[in-house]
């Protein structure tokens, strides 16, 4: 699977494209409220008129800007070569006229455009360290990501889409003070994409010691999906967690089974582990066992019945 649709809505609000050329804006299309949208601002990948500097600063000059709370980072020129250098620092010139910026996600990016793992992006914790009201961030794309340990207050989610995330990006989001956050989503990856890090890694987050108001996990599209489960199946944080989402990953039988023999998960609202490599004798356990307890479970696009080579299994977004 590819990323082949953009966002529909961040930060709670419908994603809006703003128009991406002079031309267009002077179409007579009506613009929405500032305040009552995402505001996605976009470029042509390949041989664009206009950089996205540009595209923003026509934005910035269109729209009142003193009253968004959402931005959507598009595609900017060429980014299967460089880096959102530049549109980081558009977006940290103009933080005054963003006084009520609340959500913002970088890379929204289909296949069409770049595939997920030739994304390059960059030193993404300039936006957290120059927005200090952030309370959705979020990136897709692995090249190059930067992400060292930061400090940030009142940021509640954190998504970050990759095909294979580096294990320094793991280890900075888990060294991270983040107090408030209450949902983390990382896309982890496969090794061909350069996904290197272990469960060891992800122990900061499965302790429960830190992130103490995380209520949303999400350790997904993974080739280690069994052995994160397993690390999950006794891990403190579970017990205070809502939802717990092991999807798109290599989950097969093995990890199921640890699941099911391990700490009680019917407190969970939701336990996702669409697609899957799991049986269907052990889907059917995972049903008995949880969805009388009112837990939604998702074992969707099931890719494969419990057995043969792990090495045949792949995660739901890698290129």
């Amino acid at each position: 699977m590819t990323i082949s649709d953009h966002l529909q809505e961040w930060y709670g609000l419908p994603a809006f494209d703003f128009p991406d050329t002079e031309a267009e804006a002077a179409s007579g299309t009506t613009l929405p409220a500032p305040e009552g949208v995402a505001w996605r601002i976009s470029v042509d990948s390949y041989d664009s008129e206009e950089e996205w500097e540009e595209a923003f600063a026509r934005f910035v000059a269109t729209v009142d800007t003193t009253r968004v709370r959402a931005l959507i980072v598009g595609s900017w020129s060429e980014a299967y070569e460089s880096g959102p250098g530049e549109v980081i620092s558009a977006l940290l010139g103009a933080k005054e006229k963003l006084p009520r910026l609340r959500g913002l996600f970088v890379g929204d990016i289909t296949f069409e455009q770049c595939e997920i793992s030739w994304i390059n992006q960059g030193e993404v914790t300039r936006l957290l360290d120059g927005f200090p009201e952030l309370e959705h961030f979020g990136v897709r794309g692995g090249q190059d990501l930067v992400f060292p340990a930061v400090k940030h207050e009142r940021l509640e989610t954190l998504v970050v889409e990759s095909g294979g995330l580096d294990v320094a990006v793991v280890r900075g989001i888990a060294a991270s003070d983040l107090p408030a956050l209450e949902n983390l989503d990382l896309w982890l990856g496969t090794s061909w994409y350069g996904a290197n890090a272990d469960v060891s890694d992800l122990e900061p987050f499965l302790s429960g010691t830190r992130l103490p108001r995380l209520r949303y996990l999400a350790l997904r599209n993974s080739e280690i999906q069994d052995e994160i489960a397993v690390a999950l199946a006794g891990a403190p944080v579970v017990a205070r967690l809502e939802t717990l989402d092991l999807s798109m990953g290599t989950l097969g039988d093995d990890g199921a089974e640890a699941l099911l023999n391990g700490q009680p998960l019917t407190h969970l609202k939701k336990l996702d582990l669409h697609h899957h490599f799991m049986s269907e004798a052990m889907v059917q356990r995972l049903s008995d066992a949880l969805v009388p307890a009112g837990v939604e479970l998702d074992v969707s696009e099931s890719e494969g019945n419990g057995s043969g080579d792990r090495e045949d299994r792949y995660t739901a977004v890698a290129e």
